[in-house]
């Protein structure tokens, strides 16, 4: 049963539920096993909790 576990900045529901659907048909897909055996981890760091290139990703202009 592979577990995938993505580490992200927040989303809206929509998003997740888009991404954990990709990510589970590429599973079932590539391995040709039940889309019920695959599990998708979603972890959310807030903004204000992760850098990028040194500078905290809440203090950056998007």
């Amino acid at each position: 049963m592979p577990i995938v576990t993505v580490q992200q900045g927040p989303r809206d529901v929509e998003s997740k539920r888009e991404l954990v659907a990709r990510i589970t048909d590429a599973f079932v897909d590539a391995y040709k096993i039940p889309a019920d055996t695959v599990q998708v981890w979603i972890q959310e760091t807030p903004t204000d909790s992760f850098a990028v290139a040194g500078r905290l990703v809440a203090e950056t202009k998007r």
